[in-house]
């Protein structure tokens, strides 16, 4: 793919396929700043590259998709002058996934919580292994949720549900999420990347 991105994120297609894979095994793929610009830029580049027709974002190790947004720059987020950055790189990042003229669909392989989900959220579709887990500890750490995020939570899961996932801060597994409509099938661990696959062709 022509465009520049951090060795953190991982562009390529194949027959029609673009995958994004988040590339941070070592930290569960936790999405910094300029990875949150770079999802953007990939996704821009995936939505005008006509000789792709479907975009599948996962995590590359096989024990996370996103363990949320990276820890080390919470400080960041708490500054005046570089809270607006951080929030238009993550706003932008889940605009160009919403707006992808191109089905998306996440794989979700282990941990998709805080700004993970939020990503997986923006996709079409959501296919998750059995043993994933789910939620947002933005209260939990004494921070707010971005609103593009918050709104798509409450879009799919109800204004009743959304309160109780973002008050309480807990986690929870599968079987509860696609209770929730927040992913489509669940399947085992083992048959998530044929899954997918299969639902990308």
């Amino acid at each position: 793919m022509p465009v520049a991105l951090p060795t953190s994120l991982i562009a390529k297609t194949s027959e029609g396929v673009a995958r994004l894979i988040l590339n941070r095994p070592e930290k569960h793929n936790v999405i910094d700043y300029e990875m949150w610009r770079g999802i953007a830029t990939a996704m821009q580049a995936f939505s005008a590259d006509e000789g792709v027709r479907v975009v599948v974002v996962s995590g590359a190790g096989g024990k996370a998709f996103s363990a949320g947004a990276d820890i080390s720059e919470f400080e960041r987020k708490r500054q005046r002058d570089t809270a607006d950055s951080y929030n238009h790189a993550t706003a932008a990042a889940h605009n160009a996934l919403g707006n992808c003229p191109k089905p998306t669909i996440a794989e979700i392989g282990g941990y998709c919580v805080g700004g993970g989900l939020g990503l997986a959220l923006a996709c079409d579709l959501r296919i998750a292994a059995d043993h994933s887990r789910f939620g947002i500890p933005a209260a939990r750490l004494g921070l707010g949720y971005d609103y593009s995020s918050l709104k798509v939570l409450v879009g799919i899961v109800g204004p009743a549900a959304a309160k109780d996932i973002m008050f309480t801060a807990r986690r929870f597994g599968a079987a509860e999420a696609i209770a929730l409509g927040r992913v489509n099938p669940v399947v085992a661990a083992g048959e998530l990347e044929p899954a997918v696959a299969e639902c990308a062709r």
